[in-house]
């Protein structure tokens, strides 16, 4: 990637010998402050990147979706069957062969040929003919996305081996599994080899706005010499100590969640500026030490008044599931309508759902509070956004008893407005909407995409309806500042 980039603005001459010009080309463009100097940046950018990521391979195009038995082995008999990707495919070992290696010199050329600093450019955001036929491997891609989870919450000045401890055992395993359900949001890794641009674009449009955003403190590593301490006021030495340790870092969270870790906040971080987040966030409210109770919720959370981001997880209940009393208790008070389970939810049963609440939490069982700002998620298995929408204003709502069907609902009509008749009340489903029972053991997110949203926007990448109920494991709340 960033021997490509080295080699702007001449990309047809990419990828280039990383000499010192090169890398101040590398380090303006990754830290973005090339803002000044192109028009239209963030685009630009975006699709730079994309190319630097991209291979251009008629074999690729060719994968076969389901691997053969040995994922390791490559096959010299079907060599256009690509099986797996032990490393980047850039340094894939090939075959060496003359005829392979004049078959491989003519596609390098083409590839380059193709890549024109002016369709990059000049072209915006139209689908030009320099990115056709590229893809980002689906392998490099989650390597690189969990290289982002790792230093999101880095700053310019802090070294990367201070996040050494989330290389190892379960942490790695995290995030390993963070970095799947972000992939998942971007393709079909069972029937897709690779990433175009058109689904690289739609990803990042809502789903994962900053994502590259942490690039850029990486990158400010250059700019710093590792013995000048940036703290120290106007006057003083401002050197650290031959063998000294940079100043320790707070903590990136003040408390100890069940849901919440360091790579659900680096994931949180793609979508919500990290600023808000790292180092800033406070454990308010947890099902598992307070209580699964609307009356603790109440008493956590409703005195603090910055916003607040709600967590919720669960293990999704199948149609054809056996039911408990409870469970049929909570099926009786919804409609009897049922969408589909998400086809690409596969065989994962654990979900993970959230809010973005910037007001204050109150009662409202017969008005919904919340604004523009209030985002509601999806963190597992699958990454989305759904952002509000300008249809209604139902965006978040708090009912206790006596009021029909009490609970906390988003993106659902308040409950006193949900039905007439106090004989058998349903629990209104929004278009797309959040609802958890009262006593937070049932929770239902549907997903109405042919009515084009409510209080939120359906999702511009899972374009169908569907439902999933689940019983409810942990719920959490965080508040902001």
């Amino acid at each position: 990637m960033v021997s490509y980039i080295g080699a702007f603005p001449f990309l047809n001459e990419a990828p280039a010998v990383l000499g010192f010009e090169q890398m101040v080309m590398v380090v303006t463009i990754m830290t973005q402050r090339h803002k000044k100097i192109l028009s239209r940046a963030t685009a630009n950018r975006q699709r730079l990147l994309f190319k630097s990521l991209a291979i251009y391979d008629r074999k690729l195009s060719e994968i076969e979706p389901t691997p053969p038995a040995d994922p390791v082995l490559v096959s010299r008999e079907s060599p256009e069957v690509y099986n797996h990707i032990p490393g980047f495919v850039i340094d894939e070992a090939g075959d060496d062969s003359d005829d392979d290696d004049d078959d491989a010199d003519e596609l390098v050329m083409a590839a380059l040929d193709t890549l024109n600093i002016d369709d990059a450019f000049k072209k915006g955001d139209s689908h030009s003919a320099s990115t056709h036929g590229a893809m980002i491997p689906a392998d490099n891609l989650r390597r690189l996305v969990m290289l982002l989870l790792l230093i999101a919450p880095m700053t310019s000045l802090e070294s990367l081996s201070s996040h050494a401890e989330r290389l190892v055992g379960e942490e790695l395993k995290t995030l390993q599994s963070t970095a799947d359900d972000i992939l998942a949001s971007i393709i079909n890794v069972e029937k897709t080899p690779g990433v175009t641009f058109s689904h690289f674009n739609t990803a990042l449009a809502v789903g994962l706005p900053h994502l590259f955003s942490c690039i850029s403190p990486l990158f400010e590593h250059f700019l710093f010499s590792k013995e000048l301490d940036m703290s120290k006021r106007k006057g003083s030495a401002g050197l650290l100590p031959a063998h000294g340790d940079a100043p320790p870092q707070p903590a990136l969270l003040s408390g100890v969640g069940h849901i919440m870790n360091a790579n659900r906040l680096s994931q949180l971080s793609f979508f919500i500026p990290g600023g808000d987040l790292f180092q800033r966030l406070r454990l308010l409210y947890a099902g598992a030490d307070d209580g699964y109770s609307m009356g603790s919720f109440e008493a956590k959370v409703f005195n603090w008044r910055a916003p607040t981001i709600l967590l919720v997880s669960g293990t999704r209940i199948h149609a054809q599931s056996r039911s408990s009393s409870s469970q049929l208790a909570f099926e009786d008070t919804v409609p009897s309508r049922r969408f589909p389970d998400d086809p690409q939810q596969g065989h994962k049963d654990r979900v993970v759902y959230g809010c973005l609440v910037k007001e204050p939490w109150q009662l409202s069982s017969k008005a919904c509070f919340g604004g523009e700002g209030t985002l509601l998620f999806q963190l597992s298995p699958f990454h989305d956004v759904f952002l509000p929408s300008a249809l209604n204003r139902n965006y978040i709502s708090f009912s206790k008893s006596p009021s029909p069907n009490p609970g906390v609902s988003i993106g659902c009509a308040p409950p006193g407005l949900s039905s007439t008749s106090r004989s058998a009340p349903l629990r209104s489903l929004g278009s797309v909407s959040l609802s958890l029972d009262s006593s937070f053991e049932f929770g239902i997110f549907n997903h109405d995409y042919t009515s084009q949203g409510g209080a939120f926007a359906s999702s511009n990448v899972r374009k169908y309806d569907f439902q999933t109920r689940f019983r409810v494991d942990d719920i959490e709340v965080w508040g902001c500042g």
